[in-house]
């Protein structure tokens, strides 16, 4: 495929026969599978900010930390991550990964009895572990499940399972999290300290079943990865490089560097883009929380699935680095117009850009780890830790909503979106002569 294939990837399983192509079946399914876990996880978080925001009496800085202890975990935790998986494998990873997750979504039912906002934060922290194992071993993995030269079409089909996540995540949280009350705060005010601290209550507890039923999910995909014979991924030669890890510094990769930090950035714009979809669509055009997450869901959401799809299939016609240019192009006009209008002019500039965001994680990942030769885990694990920009961005914006108000704070996206322009038309070239 041209432009965007991992054209000398460093993972390899044995040569792929039809028999063999047809033993990686169930195995790709279920990887596949672990991309709507995490995105499940990921388009709950803009109902939770909102939700929490009500329960735990935050400002926007403070419901804005929800994203910050998720994205901080895979800061933090990325290497060490990487570390697991060079010592015991994907499926191992995978496994550990998974039981972090469901231990987390459990911690949410003593989170919500004590409506301890810092409880909520812990809770999420430990999910977010368990995704930086997911996500380090996921996306490396289902480029070596095949052959070299689809190796990005073939990551672009699993994250377009993100997109089922993105669509159920807002609607179910609509559905089952938010109470659809809104009271302002002449109402609370009005209410007298036994009446708050019961509405307060019953809000926080909204999300116990939810979450009890997503950590039950989870173990039981845990355990299918137990009981599931999955391929061996040894490292190989690479044409080009290396595929031993050699003494040099993993920054030599220039165009590692340039997708390091378009992914920090990039995932900052997805996670502020969405974190405050429902306060912006409240703001700008009056609209109900209840109806914004499903409007975040049925639109943005499946947006997002159909543009990964689509996406997946232009990549067979256009060079990745090319399309990447020019959606990261149309996002900031898109944002430009959200900032600048009133009423569903903006909500719909809004709810357009994640069609347009669909391609560009796997495809700065991709291009990131392309020619890397037995620095590919490492730099996996470094392009997972730079979704720390998830962590960074939401606060900024909360910050400038806090001082301003929220559509001004949509300014921190467009800039986001301006970095990954650059990034399709010159960062991923820093360092041709390897890739």
């Amino acid at each position: 495929m041209a432009g965007g294939a991992v054209s000398n990837s460093t993972y390899t399983s044995k040569p792929t026969s039809g028999k063999q192509a047809g033993s990686y079946l169930f195995p790709f399914i279920l990887v596949t599978s672990l991309f709507f876990l995490w995105a499940l996880i990921h388009n709950l978080s803009p109902v939770l900010i909102p939700h929490l925001k009500k329960a735990c009496q935050l400002t926007d800085l403070q419901s804005s930390f929800i994203d910050s202890a998720v994205f901080a975990a895979y800061f933090l935790m990325a290497l060490p991550a990487g570390a697991v998986m060079r010592k015991f494998g994907y499926k191992t990873g995978i496994i550990f990964g998974l039981c972090l997750y469901a231990i987390g979504a459990f911690l949410f039912i003593p989170a919500a009895n004590s409506r301890e906002y810092i409880a909520f934060l812990g809770a999420l922290f430990v999910i977010a572990t368990g995704l930086t194992f997911l996500e380090t071993a996921a996306n490396p993995y289902v480029t070596v499940l095949g052959s070299p030269e689809t190796a990005t079409t073939r990551l672009n089909l699993a994250q377009s399972f993100n997109g089922v996540g993105a669509v159920l995540g807002p609607v179910l949280g609509a559905r089952f999290i938010l109470s659809g009350t809104e009271h302002t705060q002449d109402q609370l005010n009005a209410m007298s300290s036994v009446e708050l601290q019961q509405y307060l209550s019953t809000e926080a507890g909204t999300v116990k079943i939810p979450y009890m039923i997503i950590g039950m999910v989870v173990l039981l995909v845990a355990l299918m990865f137990v009981v599931t014979k999955m391929p061996e991924v040894q490292e190989a030669k690479d044409e080009n490089v290396d595929a031993s890890p050699s003494g040099g510094s993993i920054f030599r990769h220039k165009h590692l560097v340039a997708a390091v930090i378009t992914q920090f950035f990039y995932i900052g714009a997805q996670i502020g883009v969405n974190a405050f979809f429902i306060r912006f669509a409240k703001y700008a055009a009056g609209i109900p929380e209840r109806e914004a997450a499903n409007l975040l869901g049925w639109v943005a959401g499946l947006g997002f699935m159909i543009g990964r799809f689509f996406g997946t299939f232009l990549m067979s016609k256009i060079k990745a680095s090319s399309l990447l240019t020019v959606y990261g192009a149309i996002n900031v006009g898109l944002i430009l117009l959200a900032m600048t209008t009133k009423g569903m002019v903006a909500v719909g500039a809004v709810l357009l850009v994640p069609f347009f965001m669909s391609i560009m994680f796997p495809t700065i990942f991709s291009l990131g780890i392309r020619g890397l030769g037995g620095d590919t885990k490492l730099g996996s694990s470094l392009l997972v830790m730079s979704i720390v920009g998830g962590a960074i961005c939401p606060p900024l914006m909360g910050l400038i909503s806090d001082a301003s108000n929220i559509q001004m704070a949509y300014i921190i996206p467009l800039v986001c979106f301006a970095v990954v322009v650059w990034f399709g038309a010159k960062g991923h070239k820093l360092d041709a002569a390897r890739s």
